[in-house]
């Protein structure tokens, strides 16, 4: 078989084109690199400060240059840019592709480095927003963690054209292992000024933590060694960056800074960025609205959702983050060519492999919430009540997990049509729904009501998308994704009853609260679910499980 004949099969096998399929794979291992190293993260966070006021003040403190992160690095800058450059590319050569990555650099820094400023002047104000709830010394405190981390936003910004430059010369591994360099630095750096800052306080949790001893909270020392954390926040920023160097410099880019705001490529990805912004801030700006509620309830509310929110984002960084990286250059260069069977086809594929990652995803975390928070953060600062908490708040946003990957691929798709503008409406319309529908569940469920009412407007905002996108570019092959989604939720509707089944069994077998058990037991539930899904799935002939088989088998 020739090199044609093998693209020609395996693009087949995969239904959404060889490099898609080839490409998200690399960018899958990557990215779940990085979410294994942030759930570390997380985990490390958990033992040493719990759910106390200490970290509700980070969490808070570190929602604008997380909002950023999204934006840039899985959102507006990254779609915007990689569908200029690319487009300059093919039109122009590599000259004028190299000299606008260097204006974008540019401009970027000098816009970002003032907003940086204006966003520390303005903490006390954006704090008072984020969390009216907050005590003084809470919002105090809050305040003084923005400052530290809103640099965050310069480095995060530099990280993500790097990312953009590298996607589109078809280079994904490395950019993607950006956020497992942002963890490990963070890491380590913020567990090392926090031990300098609070030697007492992170020795004894540290003890506490190896026994298995429960860790009694300190607010005054916990604040004090959170610090070392946001300190961490700003070394991982700069490795995340600094680590794409190298693979810049070998795909040929050299930095020419420069200042051209006539340049028509540098207009585009400014003008492809405004509404992108919108467009896919939804999620993040409703996150901001839950920690407004949040912060009116009991200490812990804010750091219940955040581990809990954090916890699914491990599959959308998998499974939807890293299709939608690898289709958008894709869809955007047969966007350019007008070739819009090849665009709706490629779209339609990675849709499908959406669905068949991502419905078994949501439904094993809400069968196996506890017993995977559990296994996850409880010890050291973390008490059992927090699983309980944190638990119940996963299994509300687990039910907007497909709808969450699903828009991570849709919006993406408008901007490679030249129309950022319908998914900022579809945006602006989702926040609004968000607003209602947090004010009437956070009465009767509390927390639980607003993470539930963020994974309802994320399905809602996906199949706005979808309905919107197939009247601006065609059918998307919808006969083909609602029989996959009926055959996929068959087969996770067996993966539900097998993960159930079996942690009533384990937990029998394996009682007690010990790290191996507790491994065991979620283990043991995980793989039968997902032999339950697998075997489902051959037995329903899901397309996409024959595909992936056969091309793992060739790999």
């Amino acid at each position: 078989m020739g090199p044609v004949d093998r693209a020609r099969q395996e693009a087949q096998d995969t239904g959404a084109g060889p490099s898609v399929a080839r490409s998200a794979s690399v960018v899958g291992l990557a990215v779940l690199s990085s979410r294994v190293l942030g759930l570390v993260r997380e985990t490390v966070f958990a033992a040493f400060f719990g759910a106390g006021a200490a970290f509700d003040a980070f969490v808070t403190a570190f929602r604008i240059p997380n909002l950023f992160r999204d934006l840039f690095a899985e959102g507006a800058l990254s779609a915007a840019f990689v569908k200029t450059f690319s487009q300059t590319l093919d039109r122009h050569g590599e000259a004028r592709a190299w000299r606008l990555a260097s204006l974008v650099f540019s401009t970027l820094a000098a816009v970002v480095t003032l907003l940086v400023l204006a966003g520390m002047l303005a903490a006390p104000w954006i704090v008072a927003w984020i969390a009216p709830g907050f005590d003084a010394a809470k919002q105090a405190l809050a305040v003084h963690l923005t400052r530290v981390m809103f640099p965050f936003l310069l480095l995060v910004a530099l990280a993500a054209v790097a990312m953009g430059l590298l996607n589109s010369r078809n280079v994904f591994g490395v950019p993607a292992l950006g956020s497992s360099c942002f963890n490990v630095g963070s890491l380590a750096v913020g567990l090392g000024a926090a031990w300098l800052i609070e030697p007492d306080f992170m020795s004894a949790a540290a003890r506490a933590i190896f026994t298995g001893a429960a860790v009694p909270r300190d607010a005054e020392r916990a604040a004090g060694a959170i610090l070392g954390m946001a300190i961490g926040v700003l070394a991982g920023g700069a490795l995340q960056f600094l680590v794409q160097a190298p693979s810049l410099r070998r795909t040929g880019f050299r930095f020419r800074p420069g200042f051209d705001l006539k340049d028509p490529g540098l207009r585009q990805v400014l003008a492809l960025m405004g509404p992108a912004i919108i467009g896919t801030a939804a999620v993040q700006v409703n996150v901001f609205v839950n920690n407004n509620f949040a912060s009116r309830l009991a200490d812990g509310a804010v750091s219940w959702l955040n581990y809990s929110f954090r916890l699914m984002q491990f599959p959308i960084g998998v499974f939807g983050v890293a299709i939608a990286t690898a289709t958008l250059p894709a869809i955007a260069r047969a966007a350019a060519r007008q070739d819009r069977a090849e665009y709706r086809a490629t779209l339609s594929g990675s849709l499908r492999l959406a669905l068949f990652l991502t419905v078994p995803s949501a439904v094993g975390l809400i069968a196996l919430a506890r017993p995977i928070i559990a296994l996850i953060y409880e010890r050291g600062s973390f008490h059992a009540d927090d699983t309980l908490a944190t638990a119940s708040a996963l299994g509300c946003y687990a039910v907007g997990l497909v709808g969450y990957s699903c828009v991570k691929i849709l919006a993406p798709a408008f901007y490679a049509l030249d129309d950022a503008r319908t998914p900022a409406c579809v945006s602006l319309f989702s926040i609004l729904v968000n607003l209602v529908l947090c004010w009437l569940l956070v009465g009767p469920l509390g927390h639980r009501g607003l993470a539930l009412s963020t994974a309802c407007v994320a399905t809602a905002n996906a199949l706005l998308l979808a309905l919107l996108l197939r009247a601006r570019a065609g059918p998307l092959h919808g006969r083909a994704l609602a029989l996959c989604c009926l055959k996929v939720s068959l087969a996770a509707a067996a993966l539900w009853a097998a993960c159930r089944f079996s942690l009533g069994v384990l937990e029998a077998w394996l009682p007690g609260s010990g790290l191996c058990a507790r491994t065991l037991v979620v283990l043991g539930s995980i793989a039968a679910g997902g032999l339950a899904y697998i075997s489902a799935c051959v037995l329903l002939r899901v397309e996409e499980t024959r595909r992936l088989l056969r091309l793992l088998q060739r790999r």
